[in-house]
């Protein structure tokens, strides 16, 4: 069984115990095919690209998908998701790269630095522009991602660095859009769980892979104090204590 939250080592001390108390509800049967160490690296990306999705609406076949920074592991882990489903996903990057993550489906991506991301969504959307926008950057992309939107599409914002956007609300309601604020520190153990259960399939049938743990990410826990330094220097691997 493994699990995840935004309440345990996070609100409330004590997770770093040789034991420790939860709800039945809040872990969940770890599938066959993912590692230990595989299962610690799953919680906070999946999470927070799943919970967007259920509060958004899980995207379908027929839709289009747009993640902005799709290279980092939330941006992933929606790609992952997306493609399981169905959908059509475009990325975006912010210089000439390609995509780095597994996908059910080829994903088309967008360099930022080098063209217009709204002009090219359209384009490739034959004028339509994407149904779910999911933006784990914040306010740099709130304006390309706002004029990206299809009819009736919603934008999903996870992060922000300077906090304040222009809002063109006349656009936003002929539009008909829908913006979704989604903040996993603020879900319980037992409402992440839910999460994880409808993550499982995806991951037992293969449409879903975790996230490779590298041997030097890896760390005991007389050196936890390096590994949370690691996180904090916004490292890009996956950091995990085993104890």
């Amino acid at each position: 069984m493994f699990g995840s939250s935004g309440d345990l080592g996070i609100r409330r001390d004590g997770t770093h115990a040789s034991h420790l108390v939860v709800e039945a509800d809040a872990v969940v049967e770890k599938p066959k095919t993912v590692s230990w160490e595989e299962a610690a690296g799953i919680g906070v990306p999946f999470v927070t690209a799943m919970e967007g999705f259920r509060r958004a609406g899980v995207p379908k076949s027929g839709e289009t998908v747009l993640v902005f920074g799709v290279n980092g592991k939330v941006g992933q882990a929606a790609v992952q998701i997306a493609t399981w489903q169905g959908a059509r996903v475009i990325g975006v990057v912010r210089r000439t790269e390609a995509y780095e993550g597994h996908s059910s489906a080829p994903v088309e991506v967008i360099d930022a630095s080098a063209i217009d991301v709204a002009t090219r969504v359209r384009e490739l959307t034959g004028g339509k522009g994407a149904d779910i926008v999911f933006n784990t950057v914040g306010d740099p992309y709130f304006q390309a991602a706002h004029k990206s939107l299809a009819l009736r599409g919603r934008q999903i914002l996870i992060a922000a660095i300077d906090r304040i956007v222009q809002f063109n609300i006349l656009e936003f309601y002929r539009g008909q859009h829908t913006y979704v604020g989604i903040d996993t520190l603020g879900l319980s153990s037992v409402a992440t769980g839910a999460v994880l259960r409808d993550l499982g399939p995806g991951f037992a049938s293969g449409h879903l892979k975790p996230f490779p743990i590298g041997a030097n990410a890896i760390y005991p826990l007389e050196r936890a104090k390096e590994a949370y330094v690691a996180v904090a220097g916004s490292s890009r691997d996956r950091v995990i204590l085993k104890p």
